[in-house]
């Protein structure tokens, strides 16, 4: 079992990157371009929606979120467009280069919690 969640993690990755790569790619339609830059800003962000620390519902997002967004995404991408960028992801994971991060939805999360955090503080005042 923990070699098929392993795998499934690898595959995870990769997909990711090929997303990230289909983001890029010139051919890629407006729509999937946009879903795919949503997907990807959120996998990649160092900072989750819903933080890993909070029990269960903290890794949710990670191992349900994710892969249905990459799943969406890939059915808007043409397939030569798909096998391409798998490729160029491929050469990047052989290569051992370090996941690229996304500071701008890490940027655009914490913005999220400050909201709800005085929106919260806000609630409570009146209360």
């Amino acid at each position: 079992m923990w070699k098929s969640l392993m795998s499934w993690a690898r595959q995870l990755k990769a997909e990711t990157l090929t997303l990230w790569f289909c983001c890029k790619h010139p051919a890629t339609p407006l729509a999937a371009k946009i879903m795919a830059s949503l997907v990807v800003a959120y996998a990649l962000s160092p900072i989750d929606l819903i933080p890993d620390f909070i029990p269960v519902i903290g890794y949710l997002d990670d191992v349900i979120l994710i892969p249905i967004g990459i799943y969406f995404t890939l059915k808007l991408v043409p397939q030569p467009i798909i096998d391409e960028c798998r490729g160029q992801a491929r050469v990047w994971l052989d290569a051992r280069q370090a996941k690229p991060r996304n500071y701008m939805a890490a940027g655009v999360i914490v913005i999220v919690w400050l909201c709800l955090l005085w929106w919260a503080w806000r609630w409570y005042s009146e209360s």
